[in-house]
């Protein structure tokens, strides 16, 4: 794996061209420089033995980001998961193993890590020294407690191609809208990774009547984030996921705040400072719940999430942040016209750094499959059948110079069979991407494959009203479906095949997994076809 995210500094952040003054400066500096995390080293806990209230591991464990000789392993201690952890005001000594047998009789390497009271109690533990491309099994003991036991495999050295490599991809799992039953099934499959794009947790305040109830108000304060981060893990379903493969996570705007873009709310006067104060508090909470690297530790209302994960010269993930650094949504936002800000020159979904990362990390991969794992449709989609034209203001769409750019960009480069995998907006699709869709004869340059939601906008439906109008008004989109589920994906040196999984339904348990369609991409052939 080739792990190379860019971190900017809360100086370099603040002084690139932004709409920054002087007060806002000082006053987001402040924020992070007021995190004790960021001031000093974690305190090392006392020996003393603690007394819990309950079982400390209610939230499972998870792994993530694979390299070839290691991967991160991550729990939170959490007796009282929904009530603020329930944890004693101190760091607390937590050990760590990693075994080569389901059985942890063969420990390869163990440890003991510091679950920091400033951080709810969370373990990050970046293991390495393991063998490449092999499956190892893991486990953390605390108070006198042990956690479940966890799978994970390492990524293969950068020389060797997998003969096949196969992961899912998932997003949107609202938590009141349905059952996690798609992460069931998904436990159960042959899988190297799990890939998540965002909408991890939902950020409004409970609602009576829903499948489910989110506990407490819409999420602001650093409490809040950390109680409804708590409250999706406990879904044994997600649980059985995180433990059974790694993930690469990445946000989307439900983390923090729906449709927010950059540090610009949805909302209108909405004081910027109140704004980001409380994205540090979301940020911060997603470190704490999530499978990351020290890399991405945030810095106040800024973290780096962007980076690229290797699996040997078969498969490279670009993982990008379409909402942190992104210019506001043009037009009013929503599915509407499009207007002269459309094709504003400058503005950006990704900025101008990671912009630049992102080209520099495509034209030296010499990975055969180049997969951009991220957000929001790359598709210029007319939403609005018949002769009526509507965009969604909100996906790359509204930013047609950017789109434009970086499918240019990927044509020019030649850069090898790429793949965009998307999330967001609860529907599956098939795409051809092409960088003029005025222009339905010019070439297609990449696949892009999105997924519908794991529960969001609960049980689905194979058609909408609108589905034969939109396959007809965009020939380019080959699958428009709406029913719930995740994409499983099965790559070689040949061929990528996608199938789509969908559970019809999320507002009752045990609802079969259904293959709803497969689509194959043939290496050096950009475009799906269906099979």
């Amino acid at each position: 794996m080739q792990f190379s995210p860019t971190k900017l500094s809360v100086t370099q952040y603040l002084t690139t061209p932004s709409a920054w003054d002087r007060r806002t400066f000082l006053k987001a500096a402040g924020i992070a420089a007021s995190w004790p995390f960021l001031q000093q080293r974690p305190t090392y806990a006392a020996d003393r033995q603690i007394t819990l209230s309950d079982h400390p591991f209610q939230l499972g464990v998870a792994s993530g980001d694979p390299s070839p000789d290691g991967v991160v392993l991550w729990t939170r201690l959490a007796p009282q998961p929904l009530e603020g952890g329930g944890m004693p005001p101190e760091d607390v000594p937590v050990q760590w193993v990693v075994a080569s047998d389901s059985n942890l009789k063969n420990v390869v390497q163990r440890g003991t890590a510091v679950a920091s009271k400033d951080w709810a109690h969370c373990v990050h533990v970046e293991v390495a020294g393991l063998e490449p491309d092999r499956v190892y099994w893991y486990q953390f003991i605390a108070a006198g407690e042990a956690s479940p036991i966890g799978r994970t495999r390492t990524a293969p050295s950068p020389g060797k191609t997998l003969d096949r490599f196969r992961f899912a991809f998932a997003s949107c799992q609202h938590y009141e809208s349905g059952l996690f039953t798609a992460y069931d099934h998904m436990s159960r499959d042959d899988l190297n990774l799990v890939v998540h794009l965002g909408d991890y947790i939902y950020e409004g305040k409970g609602t009576p009547a829903k499948v489910r109830q989110h506990v407490g108000l819409e999420t602001v304060t650093l409490d809040d984030y950390r109680n409804r981060h708590a409250q999706y893990k406990t879904d044994l379903h997600l649980q059985a996921a995180h433990a059974a493969f790694p993930w690469l996570v990445t946000w989307d705007d439900h983390e923090f705040d729906n449709n927010c873009a950059g540090d610009i709310s949805e909302e209108k006067d909405v004081d910027p400072i109140k704004f980001l104060e409380r994205r540090a508090n979301a940020y911060k909470a997603y470190y704490e719940h999530m499978p990351l690297r020290r890399s991405a530790l945030p810095a106040g209302p800024w973290m780096t999430l962007y980076r690229t994960v290797s699996f040997g010269p078969l498969v490279q993930f670009a993982v990008l942040d379409t909402r942190q650094y992104r210019t506001d949504q043009p037009c009013g936002d929503h599915n509407v016209a499009p207007c002269e800000t459309v094709f504003d020159p400058n503005a950006t979904v990704l900025g101008q750094q990671q912009d630049d990362w992102l080209r520099g990390q495509l034209s030296k991969s010499r990975a055969q499959w180049n997969v951009l794992a991220q957000q929001i449709m790359m598709g210029r989609v007319d939403r609005q059948p018949g002769e009526a034209v509507a965009w969604s203001m909100d996906q790359w769409a509204g930013y047609d110079a950017a789109r434009k750019r970086l499918l240019q960009f990927l044509a020019d480069q030649k850069v090898a069979n790429p793949v965009v995998l998307t999330g967001d907006i609860h529907t599956n699709w098939v795409n051809d991407l092409k960088v003029d869709f005025d222009n339905l004869d010019s070439p297609t340059v990449a696949t892009e494959f999105v997924g519908t939601s794991i529960t969001s906008g609960g049980d689905g439906a194979e058609t909408r009203k609108d589905t034969a109008g939109v396959l007809t008004d965009n020939p380019f989109v080959k699958f428009y479906n709406a029913e719930r589920g995740y994409v499983r994906c099965e790559v070689d040196s040949k061929h990528w095949r996608s199938e789509y999984q969908v559970t019809p339904t999320v507002t009752k348990p045990d609802s079969p997994l259904v293959t709803r369609a497969t689509f194959e991409i043939e290496s050096g052939r950009p475009g799906a076809e269906r099979v």
